[in-house]
């Protein structure tokens, strides 16, 4: 198949060098906002898959693609997705939606009715940890749920205009979490709280944003989870996602990669080199979801991750948010619009 591909900065060029390696992918046609960082990334995928060189979205949309990647800024997504839906093609959007979950709601009205073709991405659904966990726990195995901890600390920060577009990082880093623990549960959030905190680059407080935050969710049952975030965990990157049951408790995310060490005299576990970053941490889910989108375009199989999943995971965000800004618990049903 013939699929496009719109940026190719940080996750997209990853994005474009994972589909050289799905077989049903024949040509990619690839478009940026730098023409020059476009014409770089063909030039390394040379020889891997027909590659061709967009001038622009539009041409890069009616080139004969049947599917289309949407890895640009986050301040581009909606515009970009509505171009691509306009167009009849399948759509892959990276996450989030768009700014704002009110913006992202009005996209969500304007595609309605197109959204078994579009596939966010959320690359933890597709990763054998989470996919075990979420078996274990509609099983039965582990009882009821009284607690949950989500984990996903960063190496170090992304780049500041990058941050500076991706609405804060509840909705940038955070709103991975909340999805895996949704997906993970079937349970939705009812309320949130949330604080945050600045230790490194001024920047980020300048740009209205924390680099560290933990965040507390209250679920519909009543089981409470636990979110931690940061930018600055030195020792690699840690994701885990732990649940406690009244049965049994599992952990993905809890391999010998692990960046933590064990104060612990004679304990050697995690001896592993520490994963560096998501790219390699989750090359295998990154893989399984754009394998599943090739799916997608091929009509072999509905989207597995929607729009309106999308929406609820920024509903809690933006509720993380006001929670940060006005240091009290926010109900997710008083921010929905």
């Amino acid at each position: 198949m013939k699929l496009g591909l719109v940026g190719v900065g940080r996750i997209g060029a990853f994005h474009a060098e994972t589909l050289s390696r799905i077989e049903a992918v024949e040509t990619l046609v690839i478009a940026d906002a730098q023409p020059g960082r476009a014409s770089a990334v063909a030039a390394e995928l040379k020889g891997k898959l027909n590659i061709e060189v967009a001038e622009g979205t539009e041409a890069l949309l009616t080139s004969g693609i049947a599917g289309v990647v949407i890895a640009a800024a986050t301040d581009a997504h909606p515009t970009l997705l509505r171009a691509a839906v306009d167009a009849g093609l399948a759509v892959f959007c990276e996450k989030p939606l768009a700014p704002s979950a009110a913006e992202a709601a009005r996209l969500a009205r304007d595609v309605e009715g197109h959204g078994e073709r579009i596939q966010i991405g959320y690359p933890r659904r597709f990763d054998a940890g989470f996919v075990m966990a979420r078996e274990a726990l509609g099983s039965g195995r582990l009882g009821w749920l009284h607690s949950i901890y989500s984990t996903t600390l960063d190496p170090a920060p992304p780049p500041r205009d990058y941050v500076a577009v991706t609405g804060g990082i509840f909705r940038d880093c955070s709103i991975h979490d909340f999805d895996a623990i949704r997906w993970v549960t079937g349970r939705e959030v009812v309320e949130v709280y949330a604080t945050g905190s600045n230790r490194g680059e001024e920047w980020i407080r300048e740009l209205g944003d924390v680099d560290t935050a933990a965040t507390i969710l209250t679920l519909d049952d009543g089981t409470l989870a636990v979110v931690s975030n940061t930018r600055y965990n030195a020792r690699g990157y840690d994701v885990r996602l732990e649940l406690h049951g009244s049965e049994d408790s599992i952990a993905a995310g809890l391999d010998d990669r692990l960046p933590l060490g064990s104060a612990e005299p004679g304990v050697t576990f995690p001896a592993g080199t520490p994963h560096h970053f998501f790219m390699d941490a989750f090359a295998d889910a990154f893989r399984a979801e754009l394998l599943a989108f090739t799916e997608v375009v091929a009509g072999e199989q509905t989207s597995r991750c929607t729009v309106a999943d999308a929406i609820e995971s920024e509903w809690v965000a933006e509720a993380a948010t006001l929670s940060l800004h006005e240091g009290r618990p926010v109900r997710v049903d008083k921010v929905r619009g």
